[in-house]
């Protein structure tokens, strides 16, 4: 099939040097704002002539919204100080060139209007359409509302363009026109702003622009930017491609024409074309590989476009009878494409001067997918293969997107980052299912992948029908089974290792959730034995008390109160007191007490790391803001120090009798080398009902003793004791004694 007309043409595409020089920055020469005045100038009947493809009345309505945007931006121009109609006009020809609708070059045209200018957007959608409004909507800043940070501001109207992209997906197509025209137009911009705009276009759209499979626009907005961060590298690696370019065109033609012989030996009718690596494709593989230009041997490469698919497997065996294939470069994206739509063969084979030759076979449809990617939907309608498909998988990617929101925008914005993977491995599920994921993927990632809740209780995987740990990272074509159980939890290491935006989020939600739950449980404990303590009971208190104390801290809920203390922001004494003040019907007693602790509340009572208190243990705890109670035994060097200097963040606390629980404390041996010696040691602490943890050895290779340090679980400070004793009955057991991190061996 022959490309449409409206193909995204190559002059859209400025050179990449073109990013540099100030003379180069605009697309088109314009002179003043008179352009803006003039119906009949070049500038805009070129555009008019890209839209030509339209019908007549679709034709009238984009004149009318050139019109109106002419009359909006009137008088305004751009930093260069071209006039700012300008912009518009070349982001709605980018638009046109991948064929869009009349509605979509119509926001295309007015995309800044209620950014700008004092257009309203009711306006907009009685003169135009509501679905114009909606999408110029979806493309306009959020400038009215303040924001404490540009980061903050950056995080929130991104959330917002996603929302507009996930109703209606040809926002995101004008937004990655806009952008690309922006950037290539910054000459006049200040230089750190310059590299900023860069940046955030390397890490958010040019990424975008991959997943929705826009090719070009990817590459063109990765050398652009690439250009504007690093401009004196960007400019010597142009040089060195120009020069090499020269001497290599003689070996290209010659390998050109030894693949057509042989397609014609086999009756294979295709059109081969030479490409070239990008600008910042092979600067990228150059810092990765950390090797100088002339270590990089696969600057040029073939695409091989054929009529069907059957001739792309045939070719690929005819290439491999030609030249050497490299074992492990073949991939074969057209049994299972990308999560972007894109489809073909590669391979790399060893060139006839023995350096890598990279291939790419494909067919016409496939073609167009990679270069136009959800666009092709529009540029080839009659295709029934082209883009329909991959608007569905767009979608449902989008959504997915949306999943991740929390009410951080800042974190929301890192998720989307952070899921915008460039590189995909596949993984099956028991049921076939293929899931794409990132790479370095884990099992829990694809736990989450599959749903959220399974994500929640994964307690172990399968992989290849072996167990391994949930933090092994997935190959493509591994196997996948996910163990679950109904009593798992998300633990928080797993943010350590997950990759994918999603099960962050999720991770991140449950563990919020989480925290606020067990901190309001341990606030109402906490405010209640301070009430008790003071001799009121807390059913006394009035609700109209209640209604005061919140009003006067601000609180929606007296769950927030609770919440605040038990995370350690107000302390249950001064509440409690506030607390009675605002009761008109109740004194004010005035001696507090000792609060009751399990030692396993959740996340809201942490065992102090530096000296491991269990039940038995004289505690006394601290509340730090966030944290909530952190519980150290009463001679922890921790808390000797800390009291003198703040006394006001320390409470008495105590273990509950018979708690149940069991606590890890560790404890070193020192016994004899003698073989069978750890069962004996195992025997000991088990037959005492503790659970052995964690052991480890000294390496000591001298010598007639060995040191044993071991993590048992134990239920109290008597319990330890039985334990020490049984291990003390040991013959070969010399010394024994509890381990504080202080005196822990490594």
């Amino acid at each position: 099939m022959d490309a449409p007309a409206c193909a995204y043409r190559n002059s859209l595409a400025e050179p990449v040097a073109g990013a540099l020089s100030q003379s180069e920055s605009a697309k088109e020469p314009v002179a003043d704002e008179t352009l803006a005045k003039d119906r009949n100038c070049p500038y805009q009947q070129r555009f008019l002539e890209r839209v030509s493809y339209l019908p007549k009345a679709d034709i009238e309505r984009i004149k009318e919204a050139l019109t109106y945007a002419r009359r909006a931006h009137s008088g305004q121009t751009r930093l260069s100080g071209e006039a700012y109609i300008t912009h518009p006009i070349a982001v709605a020809g980018m638009v046109a060139d991948w064929c869009m609708d009349a509605d979509t070059l119509c926001a295309a045209l007015l995309h800044d209007v209620l950014e700008d200018t004092s257009a309203r957007k009711e306006e907009l959608a009685e003169r135009f359409s509501p679905m114009v409004a909606d999408m110029v909507d979806g493309l306009s800043k959020l400038d009215k509302i303040e924001f404490s940070s540009y980061r903050e501001a950056q995080a929130e109207n991104f959330r917002k363009m996603l929302f507009a992209m996930a109703r209606d997906m040809r926002v995101v197509l004008i937004k990655l026109a806009d952008r690309h025209h922006n950037l290539s137009t910054m000459s006049a911009v200040r230089s750190d702003k310059r590299r900023r705009i860069a940046r955030e276009t390397l890490e958010v759209y040019a990424p975008i622009a991959n997943r929705l499979g826009l090719n070009k626009m990817f590459r063109d907005l990765q050398d652009i930017s690439f250009t504007l961060i690093y401009p004196m590298r960007a400019r010597v690696l142009s040089r060195a491609i120009a020069a090499l370019r020269g001497g290599g065109v003689e070996l290209l033609e010659r390998i050109e024409r030894s693949i057509q012989s042989k397609l014609n030996e086999v009756g294979v009718k295709g059109q081969i074309i030479g490409r070239e690596k990008s600008l910042y494709s092979l600067y990228t593989k150059m810092v990765e590989k950390r090797r100088p230009f002339s270590q990089i041997l696969d600057i040029y490469g073939f695409r091989i476009i054929l009529p069907d698919i059957p001739s792309c497997y045939i070719t690929l065996g005819t290439l491999h009878a030609l030249y050497k294939p490299i074992p492990g470069k073949f991939k074969d994206y057209i049994a299972i494409p990308k999560a972007n739509g894109y489809q073909s063969l590669h391979t790399t084979l060893i060139g006839p001067t023995g350096a890598p030759l990279e291939v790419q076979i494909r067919t016409e449809e496939m073609q167009h997918v990679a270069q136009e990617g959800v666009a092709a939907h529009w540029l080839y309608k009659d295709s029934v293969h082209s883009g329909a498909d991959l608007q569905i998988r767009t979608h449902k990617w989008l959504h997915s997107l949306l999943e991740m929101q929390s009410g951080d925008s800042s974190e929301f914005f890192e998720n989307v980052k952070i899921d915008l993977f460039p590189d995909e491995v596949y993984v099956f599920t028991p049921k076939g299912q293929i899931i794409a994921l990132p790479q370095g993927a884990t099992p829990v990632d694809l736990a989450y992948a599959i749903h959220t809740d399974i994500g929640h209780c994964c307690l172990a995987a399968r992989i290849n029908h072996e167990l391994s740990p949930l933090r092994t990272e997935l190959k493509s074509g591994d196997l996948v089974e996910i163990v679950t159980a109904a009593h798992a939890n998300p633990n928080p290491a797993w943010l350590g290792y997950v990759k994918t935006g999603r099960a962050r989020s999720r991770i991140r939600h449950f563990l919020r959730t989480a925290h606020n739950e067990a901190s309001t449980a341990l606030g109402e404990r906490m405010l209640y034995q301070e009430l008790l303590s003071m001799g009121v009971e807390p059913s006394s208190v009035t609700a109209a008390a209640w209604e005061r104390l919140m009003r006067a801290n601000g609180d929606h809920s007296v769950k927030e109160i609770f919440a605040d203390i038990g995370m350690g922001k107000r302390l249950a004494s001064i509440a409690a007191r506030r607390l009675l003040m605002a009761d008109e019907n109740t004194a004010m007693p005035a001696n507090s007490g000792t609060l009751v602790i399990q030692g396993v509340e959740g996340m809201a009572v942490q065992i102090g790391k530096c000296c491991h208190p269990i039940p038995g243990d004289p505690i006394i705890g601290s509340l730090k803001k966030g944290q909530g109670l952190i519980v150290h035994t009463h001679d922890c060097p921790v808390v000797l120090k800390s009291r003198l200097h703040e006394p006001h963040k320390w409470i008495n606390v105590a273990w509950e009798p018979a708690s149940g629980s069991l606590f890890d404390v560790r404890i070193g041996i020192e016994a004899s080398k003698e073989r069978g010696m750890l069962a004996r040691i195992d025997t000991a602490i088990s037959g005492e009902g503790a659970n052995i943890e964690h052991v480890a050895m000294e390496d000591a290779t001298e010598g007639a003793f060995s040191r044993w340090q071991f993590t048992v679980q134990v239920a109290s400070r008597s319990h330890l004791a039985r334990v020490m004793r049984s291990l003390r009955r040991i013959p070969q057991v010399v010394r024994i004694n509890r381990l504080y991190p202080a005196e822990e061996k490594p």
